[in-house]
C-alpha cells in the first residue's frame, strides 16, 4: 500500500504542475476504486489541463454529478477552484 500512496502522491505533484497524463492516471484511479467526490474534482482537472477524455470518463463524471445535491455539488465546485488556483 505504501507504493501505491507514494505514486499518487506523486501523481499529483505532477498533475499540480500541469501534466495532464498524470490528471487523466489520478482519474483513472479513481475510477477503478469507485472514488465519487475526489473522482470528480479529478475528472474536472484533467478537463482543465486538456487530457484527452474519453466517453466513459464523461459518462463517469455525469453518474457521480447526478448522485450529488446541489449543494454538494456547489461546494465541490469552489473547491476545485480553489485547487486550480493553487
Amino acid at each position: 500500500m505504501p507504493r501505491v500512496r507514494a505514486k499518487t502522491v506523486e501523481l499529483n505533484q505532477r498533475a499540480s504542475h500541469g501534466d495532464a497524463a498524470a490528471a487523466l492516471a489520478l482519474l483513472e484511479q479513481s475510477m477503478a476504486r469507485g472514488h465519487q467526490r475526489i473522482g470528480l474534482l479529478r475528472y474536472w482537472r484533467a478537463r482543465c489541463l486538456g487530457a484527452v477524455l474519453e466517453g466513459r470518463h464523461h459518462d463517469y463524471a455525469q453518474r457521480v454529478t447526478a448522485r450529488l445535491s446541489e449543494a454538494a455539488l456547489t461546494c465541490l465546485a469552489q473547491e476545485a477552484q480553489r485547487r486550480h488556483r493553487g
